[in-house]
């Protein structure tokens, strides 16, 4: 927030003393200004403040737990996304203190048989565990976080789910207590690694005005104050359900319920403008159809936030283009008839692109050259989507596919950008 001070002198014909005024202004930007004091000096000193002392303070309060300039230095998406999140964080919190009242009732604490060192090496063996399932899943998974980070927000969040299971499952199996705890371990480490890696891709979707940095701030607050109401709750829930297994259950289910619900709404809210491939898919079916492109958050609205293999059960009279593509493929992978079917299309189709298509058994592989683009990849996978999209209606689909992205990609690319759908590298 900035302080403006303006100033104007008044003189009295009838006297020879001047009235000077000061007035302080607060705000963001020149447009978002609001009057917050006046100060005359006449000859004496008086302050006279705008607003009530209440509304003084509700801003100040407000200003640690928003970005400055809110609302209008952050996408529309970012308000509802923080109540659900917050939310969810608040279920989390206090569904952790049952967890982790079974897990140290489990390893022995308060038992006089229970030993230090075996209490440290099985505390020992579930960190380590999480530590090597944390760096596996990055090497696994690390590029495909800010693609999908709608999509791995949710997992991460199921998974931490499934990592709190395996704690308050851990006291009803004490010969199997290790694994279980370990396998607990393993699933939030993968919480870790995506929840963290997501949450940067959607603090940069969410900054209108280069603030990424104030956004985290006042994120890490909100879940400061989260962390906190749910640790109370958490401990008030543990008191009165102690000894009683039913109850215990019953509220751990009960929170992970609404946990999983609240997370579906919060990515749900989110309406990405980056493209990625199943975002790039919807827009170009819809190209292909109607001429027009959609915003992003009709966009938001068709695609699908779960896994894919959970899509693919639920959905699959849905028409998912993009599953006939594979981006990416390498050379060495062909064998010797596609290879010269390759060479033969780069001399007659693809002199000027920087990328080669090549139809397998029904699906579209898109090899991409050393020095392409990102501009360059998304030509390539709409032009895939184009053959994807004429193998059910025609035989020559290269030519025909060659024909379609010269008449009509430069339109596609010109209300793309109008409906403010933008090409980031990282999307693909």
């Amino acid at each position: 927030m900035e302080e403006i001070v303006s100033a104007h002198k008044e003189n009295k014909s009838s006297s020879s003393s001047s009235k000077f005024i000061i007035e302080e202004w607060n705000g963001s930007s020149s447009s978002k200004l609001f009057k917050t004091a006046t100060i005359t000096a006449s000859p004496y000193l008086s302050i006279q403040r705008s607003g009530s002392r209440f509304n003084h303070v509700w801003r100040r309060v407000l200003q640690a737990f928003v970005p400055e300039g809110f609302p209008s230095s952050v996408t529309p998406d970012y308000a509802p996304f923080q109540v659900w999140d917050s939310l969810q964080g608040l279920s989390t919190y206090i569904r952790t203190m049952l967890s982790t009242q079974a897990l140290l009732s489990a390893i022995g604490v308060g038992e006089k048989s229970a030993t230090v060192i075996g209490a440290t090496f099985q505390w020992f063996l579930r960190d380590l565990t999480g530590m090597l399932g944390g760096i596996l899943f990055t090497f696994y998974q690390g590029s495909d976080l800010d693609s999908n980070a709608k999509m791995w927000r949710l997992v991460a969040d199921l998974m931490n789910d499934l990592g709190m299971l395996m704690d308050l499952l851990s006291p009803l199996f004490p010969s199997a207590f290790i694994f279980v705890v370990c396998l607990g371990s393993l699933s939030r480490s993968f919480t870790g690694v995506a929840s963290g890696a997501t949450r940067a891709a959607l603090t940069q979707h969410f900054a209108l005005q280069n603030n990424a940095a104030d956004i985290s701030a006042k994120e890490g607050s909100q879940e400061t104050v989260a962390t906190m109401i749910g640790m109370a709750l958490g401990m008030i829930l543990a008191r009165i359900t102690m000894g009683l297994p039913l109850a215990i259950w019953f509220s751990f289910l009960s929170l992970t319920v609404f946990h999983m619900y609240a997370n579906y709404r919060a990515v749900g809210c989110l309406a990405l403008t980056s493209l990625n491939i199943e975002r790039s898919a919807i827009l170009f079916q819809h190209f292909m159809e109607t001429g027009q492109v959609l915003s992003p958050e009709q966009v938001s609205r068709m695609e699908h936030v779960l896994p894919t293999w959970i899509t693919s059960w639920s959905s699959k009279k849905v028409k998912l283009l993009h599953a006939n593509v594979r981006l990416g493929v390498r050379v060495s992978s062909l064998d010797h008839q596609e290879m010269k079917e390759v060479l033969l299309s780069a001399g007659s189709h693809y002199l000027k692109a920087k990328y080669l298509l090549v139809e397998r058994k029904r699906i579209i592989d898109v090899i991409m050259h050393k020095n392409s683009t990102a501009s360059d990849v998304l030509q390539s996978f709409i032009h895939a989507l184009v053959m994807a999209e004429l193998m059910q209606k025609s035989t020559s689909v290269y030519l025909e596919s060659q024909s379609w992205m010269d008449k009509h990609y430069e339109v596609f690319l010109q209300k793309r950008c109008e409906s403010r759908m933008a090409l980031q590298t990282i999307a693909f």
